[in-house]
């Protein structure tokens, strides 16, 4: 029933021919055959973008998609395994945008819309040879011959009709999320996106005054008595986007923070301590260190906001003083707190 084992076994030539014995017999067609008026499992692949080769990442996705298929027609049900292929987003549009030579929407619309869809419905299909042979070679059963397009009609009326059954049943909602955004291109990224073109490189970042509040005591500013009419943190941010939104600074709570004194402007900052020379360096300011404390006895300073309408940085009121708040905001100040 079964051919001898030969002593060196080669996995090459032995792979080939249980592939050729699959085509040759049909074997994928006779499995379905099988199970006809089976109850169904329907499998609809989340499709892969044939405008790039495929890569070890790709098989690995594959292997694991093949696994239920294989599992519920072992369950009994008839499992057509439908395949299909993603003809839309960003990596299509970047791709074609490299080709032309062009980089922003301005570009891309100058270039004209209708041109620029035809080239990214060339760019799609460009690896679909080495696709389908690369899933013939990993064994995946699917159906490839009557695979979708995601730019096909019936594929996007499908997606709106969802969309609007979701609607319907009250399923849909509207809010709001921080999302990675695409200047040139004037839209949002996806995380996968994002990854696609990661490299190393240096994030530009700022350096933000933080007022502290009048009328606190300050540690390690017992003996100098100015400190508390002129005094801010120094905080280095390279998301500054989110300062709008601050809900506080923090402070690790064994790291050493310095309180020094800008002998240039006689203006009085907590920084961490070796950061000192570095961000003298930068200012071009002689930084005079008075004190260091560590950062869990700042917890709780409390400070105010660089955007915030209930707080006024001028018009009388002294440097770092509060202006005059509404009364339920008054239990919502500003305070460091410790990174833990």
């Amino acid at each position: 029933m079964f051919e001898p084992l030969p002593s060196k076994f080669d996995f090459p030539k032995s792979e080939e021919a249980v592939l050729k014995f699959w085509k040759e017999h049909d074997i994928f067609g006779k499995s379905l055959e099988q199970r006809k008026g089976a109850e169904r499992f329907v499998f609809y692949e989340g499709p892969p973008t044939a405008n790039g080769m495929p890569h070890p990442g790709h098989c690995l996705t594959r292997a694991m998609k093949d696994l239920f298929p294989r599992y519920q027609t072992m369950c009994g049900k008839l499992v057509e395994r439908k395949a299909g292929w993603d003809t839309h987003g960003l990596p299509v549009e970047v791709e074609v945008c490299k080709e032309l030579g062009i980089h922003t929407k301005q570009e891309i619309e100058a270039y004209g819309v209708e041109n620029f869809v035809r080239k990214c419905v060339e760019s799609v299909w460009r690896y679909t040879r080495e696709w389908e042979d690369m899933t013939h070679r990993l064994g995946f059963w699917i159906n490839l011959d009557d695979a979708y397009a995601t730019y096909h009609q019936y594929y996007v009326e499908s997606v709106w009709w969802s969309l609007k059954t979701l609607f319907d049943r009250g399923l849909l909602y509207q809010g709001h999320k921080v999302v990675w955004w695409w200047a040139q291109g004037g839209t949002a990224l996806s995380a996968g996106e994002v990854g696609e073109g990661y490299r190393e490189v240096d994030d530009p970042s700022v350096y933000v005054r933080f007022p502290l509040v009048e009328g606190q005591e300050l540690p390690g500013a017992k003996s100098v008595a100015p400190v508390c009419n002129r005094c801010s943190l120094l905080v280095w941010t390279t998301t500054p986007w989110t300062l709008i939104s601050n809900h506080f600074v923090a402070v690790h709570p064994e790291l050493d923070y310095a309180l020094v004194r800008d002998c240039e402007t006689d203006e009085f900052f907590y920084i961490a301590a070796a950061l000192v020379e570095t961000i003298s360096r930068k200012v071009k300011h002689e930084l005079e260190t008075l004190a260091t404390v560590k950062g869990k006895e700042l917890k709780g300073l409390r400070y105010v906001p660089p955007f915030d309408c209930y707080y006024r940085y001028s018009g009388g009121y002294p440097y770092g003083q509060a202006g005059p708040v509404k009364e339920e905001y008054e239990q919502l100040d500003r305070s460091l707190a410790c990174d833990r």
